[in-house]
């Protein structure tokens, strides 16, 4: 695996550290007046989700690891767990279904999804960054009320609830974005 300076690591790096594989969340350059300069980085442990800061000078080398990424495609979820099948070999594997956190009801039958893979473990699972869901209620539409920005609560099919535009109504199927979980567009 190709080693790196300390001043050459960027946020979304992978890195091996400590027997530990991290994520790189937040990296910051400081030149202080007296002293080397170092990166000052903010790490998330992909295994159990720990946080660490951690000071890397320039001379530091660090190991920097490639995760593959493989689209699969989500069959069904049991006792906890998202089974998973990849596409080219049509081997099933199972996930927790933690994994996704709170982006974990955006989750669809038949879905592709990306999956990171470090040698034979899966590490981390990435939704598309849009999905469709249908509105199943949300308020009526108040008479007068154009003012710009102005949102109103509704739920969604899958139970998460979203701001949506006054002219969005039920029944009506809007795109979310995964990532912000946020109403982006109609359908």
């Amino acid at each position: 695996m190709p080693k790196i300076n300390g001043n050459e690591i960027r946020p979304g790096n992978v890195l091996e550290h400590n027997g530990g594989l991290w994520v790189a969340v937040k990296v910051d350059h400081v030149k202080p007046g007296k002293g080397g300069a170092f990166a000052q980085v903010e790490m998330k442990n992909l295994r159990n989700g720990s946080k660490l800061n951690e000071r890397f000078r320039s001379a530091d080398k660090v190991e920097r690891v490639r995760l593959e990424q493989k689209d699969q495609q989500f069959l069904y979820e049991t006792d906890g767990m998202l089974v998973f099948m990849d596409s080219d070999t049509y081997e099933q594997i199972e996930l927790p279904a933690d994994l996704l956190g709170e982006r974990r009801p955006f989750l669809q039958d038949g879905m592709t999804i990306h999956i990171e893979y470090y040698e034979t473990e899966a590490l981390n699972a990435t939704l598309p960054q849009k999905v469709t869901c249908k509105v199943v209620e949300t308020e009526p539409v108040v008479k007068g009320q154009t003012a710009a920005n102005s949102f109103k609560p509704a739920v969604l099919d899958n139970g998460v609830k979203v701001m949506v535009p006054p002219f969005v109504g039920p029944d009506e199927d809007i795109i979310v974005n995964t990532e912000t979980m946020e109403y982006a567009e109609r359908a």
